[in-house]
């Protein structure tokens, strides 16, 4: 177990699996933001890659339940249109969501993309463990993923692992999850990625305002 843990912390210092010090939201400002998605209920799990090493960087999961979140534990991700609450972002827009799989696809790292439809019942208990769940300490992103996903009706099978692929793989097993792949080839400095998306929504956000 500790070479486990010692192995995740040197992943999680070059990819962002780390701990969290994100500015907290108010309630009116996640009300503010809350945005449901049309589409079925889905459970989607990012997990980030090196694309030298294959080996995981970073685990997060997004809920469309009865508002769309992203789960996204011990993470890096921050923007000013997105509020943050423990590690739940909120107010997962399309516009937001491509933001954040392109603040984590660069030149060293590529996100992995698996997509289940679920039923609402199962995407709400998903969504409310999510808040449940509190701060999670660096280097637990896969673990307290998988743990959320145990707790869900029909991922009972789901096993607990410090590694985001081996938690992939076995997402991957269950019938009816799409599989893609989101690739770029920008900085290798995840800050400035993080930075030219905040850009980017908040250039958005004031085209839709004026």
């Amino acid at each position: 177990m500790f070479r486990i843990l010692i192995a995740c912390l040197l992943a999680v210092t070059v990819a962002g699996c780390a701990t969290s010090q994100r500015p907290q939201a108010d309630q009116s400002e996640i009300v503010a933001r809350s945005y449901r998605d049309p589409g079925p209920s889905t459970l989607t799990l990012y997990t980030m890659i090196n694309t030298r090493t294959g080996s995981g960087a970073h685990t997060s999961l997004m809920i469309s339940a009865s508002e769309r979140v992203i789960f996204d534990p011990a993470g890096s991700f921050r923007a000013d249109v997105v509020p943050i609450k423990d590690d739940v972002l909120y107010g997962i827009t399309p516009a937001v969501e491509r933001a954040y799989r392109s603040s984590h696809a660069r030149e060293t790292h590529y996100a992995r993309i698996q997509t289940i439809q679920v039923t609402p019942q199962q995407a709400e208990i998903a969504y409310q463990l999510a808040k449940q769940s509190g701060p999670v300490p660096g280097a637990y992103c896969a673990n307290s993923t998988a743990r959320l996903l145990q707790q869900v009706p029909g991922f009972e099978q789901i096993q607990t692992t410090f590694y985001p692929v081996k938690l992939s793989d076995q997402f991957g097993q269950i019938p009816g999850v799409v599989t893609t792949e989101y690739r770029e080839n920008d900085s290798a400095d995840l800050q400035a990625g993080l930075a030219a998306n905040n850009a980017a929504l908040n250039q958005l956000e004031a085209a839709s305002t004026n």
